[in-house]
């Protein structure tokens, strides 16, 4: 039962104990995650993170690799690619006292993804995953004006979909932000629409700018700046 005092996905969680939450399509599509990460920690929530990842994973050294396609990003790992936003939010996790690591995927179709999700799915016991994505191309059905960059988002969404998890949600932050992709956010609200029909919605949240950002928000702001100025990229959203 949906209430108005409590947004539903965290109705939808309550009983979750250990959850995932995972960047959808890869960059810093984990970042657009911890709002709810970290939010979810200050209820008590056991949380990790993951994310689908662009870096070059391949060249790190095995004692990194949990299993096939699956990398465990820890502050004191060396990554060595220039763009590694998964290393760099490690390192400012536990620079804050948070658990720090950082698990990554390598750019995978949709089963071998799927089962590296089976992998965290067990070594972390999880009861919930939750794909985050910055952006709202991972709303697209396939037949709009404009698809902005799907496919990782896609890829994300069909392995998760094949798990057997007790709940599975996706998030998306940053409406709007996808029109220089080519998005039409006409059609993004045609398919939140169709989905609210379906009784899949769970509805939106929002920032009041009269508030200030509060903790969760100055965190966020603050990793962000750091993987930004720590390897002189500008963050991208899958």
């Amino acid at each position: 039962m949906f209430s108005l005092q409590e947004p539903p996905v965290f109705t939808r969680l309550k009983k979750s104990e250990r959850i995932l939450v995972a960047g959808a399509g890869g960059g810093f599509d984990v970042y657009a995650g911890l709002p709810l990460a970290l939010a979810l920690r200050e209820i008590g929530k056991e949380v990790h993170l993951a994310s689908l990842s662009f870096s070059m994973l391949y060249g790190l050294g095995t004692d990194v690799w949990v299993e096939t396609d699956v990398a465990a990003l820890t502050p004191e790992i060396q990554v060595r690619d220039w763009y590694a936003p998964e290393a760099t939010l490690a390192s400012w996790l536990d620079r804050h006292g948070e658990p720090s690591t950082v698990y990554a995927f390598p750019r995978l179709g949709v089963q071998p993804l799927r089962d590296a999700y089976r992998v965290l799915i067990e070594r972390l016991d999880l009861d919930a995953i939750v794909l985050v994505d910055g952006g709202t191309d991972i709303l697209m059905r396939g037949d709009e004006s404009g698809l902005g960059t799907p496919a990782e988002d896609m890829a994300s969404l069909a392995a998760v979909h094949g798990l057997d998890v007790p709940e599975k949600l996706v998030t998306s932050l940053g409406f709007g932000i996808d029109a220089y992709h080519g998005i039409n956010h006409v059609q993004v609200l045609e398919n939140l629409a169709a989905l609210n029909r379906e009784g899949a919605y769970l509805g939106r949240t929002h920032r009041d700018r009269r508030a200030g950002l509060g903790s969760v928000g100055q965190a966020v702001g603050q990793a962000v700046r750091a993987a930004s100025s720590e390897r002189d990229v500008m963050p991208s959203l899958g």
